[in-house]
């Protein structure tokens, strides 16, 4: 693995008129697998994305992109990266088979060689048989795949993808998930932007947590989930009238109050150490207490942004899309 890293960012500012959406963000990417960027919209992601990717230069600080200078050695980032943003970029009236060859073409293939390359991407990405259909006919999660097929004609030794899953049903998440994993496992290094933790969770070896402009957590999701707290034991007990008794046990293990709601058998109690979890279970069967259900849920977004910043994640929409998404937040590949 290359020791060197991927991204090397301190002190980004960026600011909009009187809005601040990168405020002194410093980031270290490693080199290869997938570095996850987690924020709730408004937080400063794609804006993080443009800057890095050189299409937008930083007000202050500096960023290295695979040891390269994003403002005074801007081309050479651009004959390294490739970019998926938020927005679909290929031309609806084309195929996908007739997107890609263009796209092959002007990134210096012949007329051969870009007709084999739009094959060999249509098959990978299973749209081999829609390829000679035109894009306006594709489902959401087939023309996302054409995105990130397009974003590889030529193999990027860095690739953004600016949250490639949002508005996809389950099925098409998945199949883009494993193109991400398959990408990374040949090498290229992946910075993925999510609103979701799960995604983050599924995909990331590493990721940052951004929030107004600025990085307020890092580490591998384990430690991430693991900082706020492994999520809330739920028990239903057999007998109601155990429940108080219950309670009691579950407050002494865990440390945290229990909450009770309309269902006269059900308990729920805080657990922020998933040791402490097993142990309150242990508790309640040396006392005898049968349950009829337990689980450990795992923090949502917003007990994460709740635990780390005191408040819960926005769903204002994001200042990056309100200033910049449209002007150049599309496929960049620049040979």
């Amino acid at each position: 693995m290359n020791s060197a890293p991927a991204i090397e960012a301190s002190g980004l500012v960026k600011t909009f008129g009187g809005n601040r959406a990168l405020d002194g963000v410093d980031l270290v990417v490693p080199a290869e697998g997938v570095f996850g960027f987690l924020g709730p919209n408004g937080a400063g992601k794609t804006t993080s994305i443009r800057v890095l990717a050189t299409l937008s230069p930083p007000d202050a600080g500096t960023a290295r992109v695979l040891g390269h200078d994003v403002v005074r050695e801007a081309d050479r980032v651009r004959e390294r990266i490739s970019l998926t943003g938020q927005f679909a970029s290929m031309d609806e009236e084309l195929t996908g088979f007739e997107n890609l060859t263009i796209l092959a073409r002007l990134l210096g293939f012949t007329r051969a060689g870009a007709r084999n390359r739009a094959d060999e991407l249509l098959d990978g990405f299973g749209l081999a048989e829609a390829g000679g259909r035109t894009v306006k006919t594709y489902s959401g999660g087939m023309r996302r795949r054409l995105d990130v097929a397009a974003s590889i004609i030529i193999s990027p030794d860095l690739l953004f993808l600016d949250e490639p899953t949002t508005g996809l049903d389950p099925r098409s998440r998945n199949q883009v998930w494993a193109i991400v994993r398959a990408l990374a496992r040949e090498g290229t290094t992946v910075l993925l932007t999510t609103q979701y933790l799960d995604e983050a969770d599924q995909l990331a070896d590493r990721l940052a947590v951004i929030d107004r402009g600025r990085i307020i957590a890092e580490g591998t999701p384990s430690q991430l989930k693991t900082s706020v707290g492994a999520g809330t034991v739920q028990v239903h007990v057999r007998d109601p009238a155990r429940r108080s008794e219950a309670g009691r046990l579950l407050a002494e293990a865990l440390g945290t109050p229990v909450q009770t709601g309309s269902d006269e058998t059900a308990l729920s109690a805080r657990a922020d150490d998933p040791g402490r979890a097993s142990v309150a279970l242990a508790g309640l069967a040396r006392a005898g207490i049968d349950l009829t259900a337990f689980a450990l849920a795992h923090p949502s977004l917003d007990e994460v942004f709740l635990a780390l910043t005191g408040h819960r994640a926005e769903t204002d929409t994001d200042t990056d899309a309100h200033t910049d998404a449209h002007a150049d937040t599309h496929q960049e590949k620049t040979a």
